[in-house]
């Protein structure tokens, strides 16, 4: 459990490592609870090598791109695992995401096989075109139609084996890739940040042994999900590197549910981002009850913290939150407060076997106190954006990688957020690119230029915001023609990237060459 990062070339899969290991040292002991299938480490390992089985039998090789589209729960952890053991390539991603989304996943990725709930299959098979993909396999309830003629389609009673042979792993490298994570944080359409073996024993070691100190006792839980990458480790690595038990939610985070789900297993580890803290304390606030007399440690990432919320939450709770920065590209929080020393609106210090700097423009260190160019080093590293050299080199130089956020650093060492270097938004801890909401909008017949920003809302937190010109003459939004572009929008985005507000404008701001002037309309 405590060992370090293996050596580029040393022979190390992590399937091996966080599901071979943890069932033969805790056979018997609860991996997964929360879910209508909970295992055993044993049952887990099992269902992980009817996974491996199964793709090896469907002609499955190392290298191969296995796309996974289910909610957490046991089988995402066996096809994920599964995949990896192989030697093929895991790529987890949204399962409540659009036909659109999920035709870029596969076309980007190459995906010849992908793991699919039954819930969202018309969705998905609205996405597939001719290409790659050569299998679905459904998860779930049956389904009556399983058919589609760009590739086969297959539920996984069919396709699993009865029993769990043991799947011989594959001799990966340390270095070789593991798995696909797709973000968006430097705009454009959604990248795959390449990861390998190595990188999640790295994270493992790095934070959540170094700062959070977990142990074998723990129960997790966290409200990010899987596909996510800092829920990838808080609901699936972390706890299986310790021995410990995961609770899983699979559906959308409601207070009122998390509440009932913290009462019922009584997690010592919790984890969210901002927008679900915020909300908890709106609920708990309103007469939510809310008992968090197990959590001896909550840990919030994924967006800046603000020291309002971290300030009630400790004073209704007696818990103080740790705020996190971490990234897609660097896998885990690799800035973070400390146990003991969180300090409202302040996120900590470098992560153990972490590096950051601060710089200007021209690369030159920034005095503290001064905002600049936030860079980080560590072994979790990403290893390139899938196919996209040019982006990797721009990001990733002598082993820093860009993070794209504005920051400070104080004369205690302790790092402070002070915005992105870009335009994209972090929503509820997921970025959202204003350029995907914008060319939704203006395929809406009513609109006739539109803007999206970020706006902070009373809490400090990030919200969505369209600004709106209509075309001529039609009429604002006394008309209710907010509430259908809102309505229409969601039926083409994913929630959480629909804005939260419409503001209608005679005219947006521009530069001479016809540029929209967004930080104008943030400030606004």
């Amino acid at each position: 459990m405590t060992r370090s990062s293996p050596s580029p070339s040393e022979i190390f899969n992590i399937a091996d490592e966080f599901i071979s290991r943890p069932a033969r040292e805790y056979p018997d002991k609860p991996a997964i609870l929360g879910v209508e299938r909970e295992a055993t480490y044993a049952q887990l390992e099992n269902e992980v090598n009817r996974v491996a089985r199964a793709l090896l039998d469907s002609g499955c090789k190392p290298g191969d791109r296995v796309l996974i589209a289910l909610p957490d729960s046991i089988e995402f952890i066996a096809c994920f695992f599964g995949a990896v053991k192989i030697g093929a390539i895991a790529v987890p991603v949204n399962s409540m995401a659009r036909a659109a989304d999920y035709r870029h996943y596969l076309s980007n990725s190459g995906a010849r096989f992908a793991m699919v709930h039954a819930s969202i299959l018309p969705e998905f098979a609205s996405g597939i075109v001719a290409g790659a993909l050569e299998l679905v396999v459904v998860f779930g309830h049956t389904v009556s139609r399983l058919q589609n003629p760009a590739c086969r389609i297959v539920h996984s009673n069919r396709w699993l084996p009865v029993n769990g042979e043991t799947a011989e792993t594959s001799p990966t490298a340390a270095t070789n890739a593991a798995f696909f994570l797709y973000t968006s944080g430097s705009g454009g359409p959604p990248k795959a940040a390449v990861h390998r073996h190595r990188d999640m024993l790295v994270t493992s070691r790095n934070f959540a042994q170094g700062v959070l100190a977990l142990r074998a006792d723990d129960r997790m839980f966290s409200v990010s999900k899987l596909y996510f990458a800092y829920g990838l480790g808080n609901g699936m690595y972390f706890p299986f590197f310790f021995g410990a038990s995961t609770v899983l939610y699979p559906d959308r985070p409601r207070p009122d549910r998390i509440a009932q789900l913290v009462a019922q297993y009584r997690p010592t580890v919790f984890f969210a981002v901002p927008t679900f803290y915020a909300a908890l304390l709106r609920d708990a606030e309103q007469g939510l009850h809310v008992d968090f007399s197990s959590i001896r440690i909550a840990v919030s990432a994924g967006e800046s913290l603000p020291a309002e919320i971290f300030e009630r939450f400790r004073e209704r709770f007696g818990i103080e939150i740790l705020d996190g920065i971490g990234s897609t590209e660097m896998l885990h929080v690799f800035l973070s407060a400390r146990p003991g020393q969180a300090r409202p609106g302040a996120c900590g210090r470098e992560v153990p076997g972490y590096e950051a700097r601060i710089i200007d423009e021209a690369r030159a260190p920034v005095p503290d106190g001064e905002i600049g160019n936030l860079w980080v080093k560590g072994d979790s590293a990403f290893a390139e954006y899938w196919q996209i050299p040019e982006l990797t080199a721009r990001v990733k130089q002598d082993g820093w990688v860009f993070t794209g956020d504005k920051f400070t650093r104080d004369a205690e060492g302790s790092y402070h957020y002070a915005g992105r270097a870009d335009d994209m938004m972090k929503v509820s801890g997921m970025w959202v690119s204003p350029g995907e909401v914008e060319n939704a909008l203006l395929s809406h017949p009513a609109v006739a230029e539109c803007a999206v920003v970020g706006l902070a809302d009373a809490l400090g937190l990030m919200r969505p915001v369209a600004f709106i010109v209509l075309r001529p003459g039609l009429t604002s939004p006394a008309g209710g023609l907010d509430s259908e572009i809102n309505g229409w929008l969601h039926t083409r985005l994913v929630g959480f990237k629909c804005p939260h507000e419409f503001r209608f404008v005679s005219e947006l701001p521009k530069t001479a060459t016809g540029k929209i002037q967004r930080f104008l309309l943030r400030s606004s």
